[in-house]
């Protein structure tokens, strides 16, 4: 296949570049060059919301559009010029109004969700004109994605906290449930979807199982081969100034997902392979948010 893919230098876009480059496709990536390309892939260089007519005349098999977080973001490539076969949005978990029932559903009426804000309605406004605008386009909700490449101070966070034998601050008792989705789960259902062409076009995506902060600690921890000792820290302190996730519980079903991909990364196994990756490459988080310096300085 020739496919685009939005991004292609951080994370989930540069994960998603590579695996379908090693699938033998010809992956072309869209990004504004401010950080080092994949080997192999063809790079346009530009901002995707002045492509002008960059794009104009081009075809590819699939456009797998990682990066847009806005309603612009979609319209600006949709209306470059470009050909396309099918288009795939990873959009989010985050269109979904907290007040709706769980597990979320796709049927369920989407919405401003107060902890995620601009963020989720944004994400919804791009959903929306693709679907108005791109007949049989694919949208994917995923939970919080995890595996190598990762940039955001989430599993580094704990591997720190293990590697320097810290006690672990839990907020509360521990027992709020996380939901996961591997990158390479990502990758793999993308193809599922190119070769079976399903006629339901919106997908959760995820995990079907779900994990306490507690026991993702516990997995973290056991995959740089320590066993944490726990602090439970009181709910009235604001949680995101001492740990990696909001104060928020929430569950995507992800039975559409399951009849197509029965089977997804164990979460211990994909957190290992994650620790491994990142122990040679530290430096992958670009912004360490201060946890440590909160915990030494208020909770300890």
């Amino acid at each position: 296949m020739t496919i685009l893919i939005t991004g292609g230098t951080t994370f989930v876009s540069r994960y998603a570049a590579e695996y379908f480059l090693s699938k033998g496709n010809e992956v072309t990536v869209l990004n504004r060059g401010s950080r080092p390309q994949v080997s192999g892939v063809t790079h346009i260089q530009c901002d995707r919301t002045q492509l002008g007519k960059m794009l104009s005349g081009k075809h590819f098999d699939v456009i797998l559009d990682i990066t847009a977080y806005t309603e612009e973001h979609v319209r600006t490539l949709v209306e470059s010029g470009i050909a396309f076969d099918d288009y795939i949005l990873i959009s989010s978990s985050a269109v979904y109004p907290e007040t709706n029932p769980q597990p979320f559903t796709e049927e369920q009426e989407c919405g401003r969700n107060s902890v995620w804000g601009d963020y989720g309605t944004n994400k919804l406004a791009a959903e929306q004109y693709l679907a108005g605008n791109v007949s049989g386009a694919y949208i994917l909700r995923p939970p919080y994605f995890y595996g190598i490449y990762e940039n955001l101070y989430r599993e580094a966070f704990v591997f720190d906290c293990a590697m320097q034998d810290r006690t672990f601050c839990l907020p509360g008792e521990g027992g709020m449930k996380l939901q996961f989705f591997h990158v390479r789960d990502l990758c793999r259902f993308v193809e599922i979807l190119l070769e079976k062409h399903p006629d339901q076009t919106v997908y959760n995506v995820g995990n079907r199982e779900t994990v306490t902060v507690k026991e993702w600690v516990d997995i973290c921890y056991r995959a740089a081969g320590k066993t944490p000792e726990f602090v439970s820290v009181d709910r009235s302190v604001f949680q995101r100034k001492y740990f990696c996730f909001h104060d928020y519980e929430y569950v995507l079903d992800v039975s559409r997902q399951s009849e197509l991909m029965p089977e997804t990364m164990p979460l211990e196994q994909g957190i290992k392979e994650e620790f491994e990756w990142y122990k040679d490459h530290p430096d992958s988080v670009y912004r360490r948010n201060p946890y440590m310096e909160f915990i030494d300085s208020y909770l300890c």
